[in-house]
């Protein structure tokens, strides 16, 4: 039986577009990779070269990944969240929960210790001006299976988040069974579920999976699923992906019909909703025909849902320190529209501004404020960036009060 949507207790109410409530039942679980980011001051671009030292500036560090991201994004919103991931007994593992906790002292609970495993971590390169790049040690999330999701943490959930699969080799492995053994479960106990990647090292094993094959087994267990526009051309258009990574602009390989077709073909493989971030371009939704089992779940008007075409350009931040993380930042803000009861475009909007908070701050989160700072912002006229890949407004494009262009209504 579904679970019928939380209620809104007394103080609630709407602003700027955006429904405001509060609420202190845990309503979304985010499981899947977690890692120790560090993040290290550059102060131009960076070549190595052997033997050769470079002078850096102090480190900052901070949780990483989809877990620690989209979970600490959601609790400074407001939306009270569980956590659900794996790290090792060392020093990193234990930075790891601290940091979380100093977050809020119940955040760390559902983060597993694994015996003689390595804690995952990420040294974050991000030169000035230059796009970022990685060192990664997946560590405990290489053995992360569906087996390690705290299903008995779910009574009260509405809604379950699983990211990067694509850096945990289990969840992967044999056309993706676990994790569609994992969402498959979640499903069927009447929680909404929600899926993000990560782009797969074409050197790893993940680079050679069949990412559309495995898409098809897992996507009709997905509500909402949010991969970002370099994941999908990775996986559907390796020559387009390589264009772009070989600095070709977003716009001449990426136009409103090749969006749009992206779109048909994940809603037609089972997704719901299904939330393409575009970088400093923005973000398109797009949801299918049929969107009551979703609408069920999480209360909302499935008439409003179905059959929707939305593209948000991204909110002019004030200050930019990079964009690691913003993607996950723009997930979160998703999940907790929808949690309050949002449409299409209030959904979409809230999903960029948040991503643009993100990189206001010096990590992923610091700089997300609570969810009703969020929407004064909006309502204030928060100004948009240009984006070279937004649909013109026409007859058949018309755009809302916020900027938000509504592409089919």
């Amino acid at each position: 039986m579904l679970r019928p949507p939380v209620p809104a207790p007394a103080s609630s109410s709407r602003a700027c577009g955006l429904s405001l409530r509060r609420v202190s039942a845990p309503e979304v679980m985010v499981a899947g990779h977690v890692s120790l980011d560090v993040f290290p001051e550059l102060y131009g671009p960076v070549r190595l070269a052997p033997g050769q030292l470079v002078v850096v500036g102090p480190a900052v560090m901070s949780t990483g990944g989809a877990v620690a991201n989209v979970g600490v994004a959601l609790h400074r919103l407001g939306t009270p969240v569980e956590l659900c991931a794996k790290v090792g007994d060392d020093l990193f593992g234990t930075a790891v929960r601290d940091l979380l906790g100093a977050r809020a002292p119940r955040l760390p609970d559902g983060i597993a210790v694994s015996p003689g495993e390595a804690t995952s971590y990420t040294i974050v390169i991000n030169p000035p001006g230059e796009d970022r790049s990685f060192l990664h040690c997946p560590g405990a999330n290489e053995t992360f299976s569906a087996r390690d999701v705290g299903y008995d943490r779910l009574n009260g959930v509405r809604l379950f988040h699983f990211g990067y699969p694509p850096l945990m080799p289990v969840m992967f492995a044999d056309r993706g069974a676990q994790l569609r053994t994992m969402f498959a479960r979640v499903q069927r106990s009447g929680v909404a579920t929600s899926l993000d990647l990560c782009e797969p090292d074409p050197e790893s094993a993940a680079g050679n999976v069949d990412w559309p094959d495995l898409l098809t087994e897992v996507l009709p267990f997905v509500d909402v699923f949010a991969p970002s526009i370099d994941e999908l051309l990775f996986m559907f258009d390796r020559p387009a992906h390589d264009r772009l990574r070989a600095g070709a602009p977003l716009a001449t390989v990426l136009d409103r019909d090749r969006l749009g077709g992206l779109g048909e073909t994940l809603t037609a493989m089972g997704a719901a909703v299904v939330a393409i971030k575009l970088a400093d371009q923005g973000l398109y939704l797009r949801t299918a025909r049929r969107v009551e089992d979703l609408g069920a779940r999480l209360g909302l008007d499935a008439g409003a849902w179905a059959a929707r075409e939305v593209f948000s350009p991204c909110f002019a931040p004030r200050v930019l320190r990079g964009t690691t993380g913003s993607g996950d930042a723009t997930i979160a803000g998703l999940l907790a529209s929808l949690l309050r009861g949002a449409g299409p475009a209030e959904a979409a909007t809230a999903a960029t501004a948040v991503g643009a908070c993100s990189v206001e701050g010096v990590d992923p989160t610091s700089a997300i404020p609570e969810w009703r700072q969020v929407a004064a912002r909006i309502g204030h006229g928060w100004p948009r960036l240009p984006s070279a890949v937004a649909p013109p407004a026409t007859a058949a494009a018309s755009s809302d009060a916020t900027g938000t262009i509504l592409l089919r209504t």
